[in-house]
């Protein structure tokens, strides 16, 4: 065991989980590539978990970070004009499509959807919300509460009282065999079900992932959330989109996972790829949401200097690069690839996704972790989630090149026919 692996251990909490057999620590980054403390390179097909949104070492975001930082200034607090969180905010209400939009800053996605929770249970003066299952939003309190995944869920104690939704469990005996609309009738049935009957009273807002993250980025039919959308609305409920590992085109559908729905939802939580890295996330909500409530309030680090300056220039250069584009079109070429290898391999059990942003189910939670260790072994870092644990899941930077997609796909299919 290695030097730092002991101290890791003997200070970080076990539930801190590390990858691999023997663990990695990365020194170094530049386009879509990393470098361990060994010398081992390795092409990043998980991006800090869906967070370094193009690559390391990019010239747009280190420069304009460097010139925030001989400014002198890192942090001022909200209760001064900052320049660039303002004009972060005008480019977020503008790409939202939401009507008269207002944004709130946090540091995290965890943040980001608490905050969402308190407008939306304010609002509609409520603790009753409606969560997806198989769904993962955080792990502080609120947020565990609306997750339904029991290996991440760590109290059964909760500030809501949650209800949750079918939607990303087609694999289970009564949905497998449903066409897209049929299962989607049975899911809206179902919510409907739920408001006459284990509800009391109103329901402040439903929160879903357009695809799930944690739970090995299953999702709905396109369309499921806007046939929710339209019960919602009959009772007054908001709709709170998790886009924290969705947005910013990595579907490459469109600009925001849950347009791939045909929806505009009442509020977007978003964090993780914005800041390539930067410590950064929201909420972008209708402003008569965000204004609503009465008392004070401040997020001492969300929207600073140095995470807005980063932020900004990671927005500006997915726009410019139109890399949603590049997403649709090298994921497209990554999914196909692993769908035509996994019908000849017994252990894989399904391919799914969209743009850059696409898992692979396999027969076995062993099977993923044989897989984990069979592409670290060629240069490729791959992560892990699913509800059983047996699913590998990937994001690439959003900059990834058609023979970074080939170099990749093809180690995939190398690793995967090790392991059959």
């Amino acid at each position: 065991m290695s030097d730092l692996l002991a101290r890791h251990r003997a200070v970080i909490p076990t539930w801190v989980t590390l990858y691999y057999d023997e663990p990695i620590e990365i020194v170094s980054g530049r386009g879509n590539r990393v470098t361990d403390a060994e010398g081992r390179t390795y092409l990043d097909f998980f991006a800090g978990i869906v967070t370094n949104t193009l690559g390391y070492d990019i010239a747009e975001v280190r420069e304009a970070v460097e010139r925030q930082l001989a400014t002198g200034v890192v942090h001022t607090s909200t209760l001064y004009l900052m320049r660039g969180q303002v004009e972060l905010a005008e480019k977020i209400a503008r790409l939202s499509g939401i009507e008269n939009a207002k944004v709130f800053f946090t540091n995290s996605g965890t943040e980001a959807n608490e905050t969402a929770l308190l407008l939306a249970t304010y609002a509609r003066k409520t603790n009753q919300v409606l969560a997806m299952r198989q769904s993962y939003h955080g792990r502080s309190f609120g947020a565990i509460a609306i997750t339904a995944n029991a290996s991440w869920k760590n109290s059964a104690l909760s500030p809501l009282s949650v209800y949750f939704l079918h939607g990303g469990d087609r694999h289970l005996a009564q949905f497998r065999g449903l066409s897209d609309q049929d299962y989607i009738k049975v899911c809206v049935d179902d919510l409907r079900h739920t408001l006459a009957t284990v509800v009391g009273g109103d329901v402040g807002a439903l929160i879903a992932e357009p695809i799930q993250g944690v739970g090995g980025f299953t999702a709905p039919p396109d369309g499921l959330y806007a046939a929710y959308q339209e019960v919602l609305a009959e009772h007054g409920i908001l709709f709170i989109a998790d886009e924290v590992q969705t947005g910013w085109g990595r579907t490459g559908q469109s600009f925001w996972g849950i347009q791939n729905h045909g929806v505009t939802p009442d509020m977007m939580t978003f964090a993780k790829g914005l800041g390539n890295g930067f410590a950064i996330g929201g909420v972008v909500a209708r402003g008569e949401l965000l204004d609503a409530l009465h008392a004070n309030g401040v997020s001492t680090f969300g929207g600073n200097p140095i995470s807005t300056a980063a932020a900004n220039a990671t927005l500006d250069y997915i726009l410019d690069h139109d890399l949603q584009a590049n997403a649709a079109k090298v994921g497209e070429r990554i999914i196909d690839g692993l769908r035509a290898a996994g019908a000849r391999l017994d252990v894989v059990t399904d391919v799914r996704g969209k743009g850059l942003m696409f898992a692979i189910e396999l027969s076995s939670p062993e099977a993923a972790k044989r897989l984990l260790e069979a592409t670290k072994a060629r240069g490729l870092l791959i992560g892990k989630g699913g509800l059983y644990g047996d699913t590998v899941r990937m994001a690439p930077p959003l900059t990834l090149t058609e023979d970074e997609a080939e170099e990749g796909l093809g180690i995939l299919i190398d690793a995967l026919e090790e392991i059959s």
